[in-house]
């Protein structure tokens, strides 16, 4: 493996902090670029730079600014952003509990942003080095997959997300032939998000962060360089769309 950059987006999640940790352990890693709506500096190793980010047009533009110069270098990308449920919003169950104001922070957060951040980053993920972007999507926004219904916006949200992968994977054969495109499902894994939820959970597929990102990036780095949109879970395999 040659030298490159590598590029976390949501880097506050317990899975992007895992995959910081990996990167930086990583002797063919140069560095690491970590982004977040809240700047922190946890890591005391000189491989990563943080960098704020409100995840707004103008403020993704800004970072992409700065990463500019690294044009062709960085060949690893998490795009980590999403929500499940904070104080006021928790997956609906049954139609009555359908708000659109829940509808549209959840699109927002796990459709819009990752899509305006994919849609940014095209010229500088250009080059002749093979780079692999995972986005986190899940198996829920499967609409093939839908035996049990509920979680609307949620469910919706991520389906909507894997619609602009597959997508944007068209315009990227065309304009970035080195890039693969991954829709990422890393099953139930021990974090807040997954919190409220892990009592029905398994314990042998209640997964770790550590051991989730290192399944992802074993996945970027096997995955086939074909020009089309993979939708993969944690053991990489398949999902249909």
């Amino acid at each position: 493996m040659s030298s490159f950059y590598a590029l976390i987006i949501g880097a506050s999640s317990t899975i992007a902090k895992a995959a910081i940790r990996k990167f930086e352990e990583n002797s063919n890693c140069i560095g690491v670029f970590a982004v977040s709506r809240s700047l922190y500096v946890p890591s005391e190793s000189t491989k990563t730079t943080y960098l704020e980010c409100d995840n707004t047009e103008s403020g993704i533009s800004e970072v992409c600014q700065i990463l500019a110069p690294l044009a062709g270098r960085i060949t690893k990308v998490l795009i980590c952003n999403g929500i499940l449920h904070d104080e006021s919003i928790m997956p609906e169950r049954k139609l009555e509990e359908i708000r659109a104001s829940q509808l549209e922070a959840v699109f927002h957060a796990n459709s819009v942003v990752p899509m305006l951040w994919l849609s940014q980053l095209l010229p500088i993920l250009q080059g002749d080095r093979n780079t692999q972007v995972a986005l986190f999507s899940a198996r829920i926004g499967s609409i093939s997959d839908n035996k049990t219904g509920g979680w609307y916006s949620y469910r919706a949200s991520k389906a909507a997300l894997n619609m602009l992968i597959q997508t944007s994977s068209v315009e990227y054969a065309r304009r970035a032939k080195n890039v693969k495109l991954i829709s990422f499902h890393p099953g139930t894994t021990d974090t807040p998000l997954s919190k409220p939820f892990q009592r029905s959970v398994p314990k042998d597929k209640l997964f770790s962060a550590d051991f989730v990102a290192t399944q992802l990036l074993s996945i970027m780095e096997h995955v086939k360089m074909d020009n089309k949109a993979a939708y993969l879970d944690w053991n990489n395999q398949p999902i249909e769309w």
